[in-house]
């Protein structure tokens, strides 16, 4: 089974494999691309790249309306997540508090830094540092910042998460040795746009650039581009 997000929506491919309760993988490749994992028509995983879990699958973009999807049937193991209409509406519903909360925050790469316990180190730390850290998910730390910046408990700093990954400070050129790995935080320190850092390391990953954390990156990485574009439309 295969179509366009733009004909199908995601809900009613995933009520079609659960009704038919079928076991295999649901591909889905819009902005942010995630698989699904079903059992017997159940979802028992789900993630972006290699960042998986129920936290991980509520961050994914149910509601995207470009995109297409491929489910296929293969062996997969695993205890269901929970029950089907109680997980796909759990998961509804957070994508649109996700945005709501990404609004506030940006991403949970983003570094805040405060009088709160686990913010309160010099330079501050991440919401999902802080959510590692306090072995909690990342949304629950990410709805707690929101309050706290509401009520000035905490404040944002120029700095993110992904600031510590590395990559050539400037594009080879041809017969030229190959610029040295830099992180991307001191490129932007030392003079590259911020947003040109995102679009640089996001492009690389569309292109196939992998490493540990990259699931989270990208989807924390669509989520600050997806605000920076609102922040310059807004009347």
């Amino acid at each position: 089974m295969q179509g366009l997000l733009s004909d199908i929506p995601l809900l009613g491919a995933l009520e079609l494999i659960h009704t038919t309760r079928q076991t295999g993988v649901l591909e889905v490749q819009t902005d942010v691309p995630y698989t699904v994992a079903f059992v017997g028509g159940e979802i028992v995983s789900g993630g972006i790249v290699d960042w998986i879990g129920l936290d991980a699958l509520y961050a994914s973009p149910l509601l995207a309306e470009t995109g297409s999807f491929t489910f296929q049937q293969k062996p997969v193991t695993g205890r269901p997540l929970g029950a089907f209409n109680h997980v796909v509406s759990d998961w509804a519903r957070t994508t649109d508090e996700w945005q709501e909360v990404c609004a506030v925050i940006g991403s949970p790469s983003h570094y805040y830094r405060g009088a709160e316990p686990l913010f309160d180190l010099e330079g501050g730390r991440s919401v999902r540092a802080v959510a590692r850290e306090a072995e909690v998910p990342v949304f629950q730390v990410a709805q707690f910042v929101v309050r706290a910046l509401r009520d000035n408990r905490l404040e944002a700093r120029e700095r993110f998460e992904w600031f510590r990954l590395k990559l050539q400070a400037a594009p080879r050129r041809t017969g030229a040795q190959p610029e040295p790995l830099q992180p991307l935080g001191q490129l932007v320190a030392d003079g590259m746009p911020l947003r040109e850092a995102r679009a640089r390391l996001l492009g690389e990953l569309r292109m196939g650039l992998r490493f540990p954390g990259s699931g989270w990156v990208w989807r924390d990485l669509v989520w600050e581009v997806q605000q920076d574009l609102a922040s310059h439309t807004a009347p």
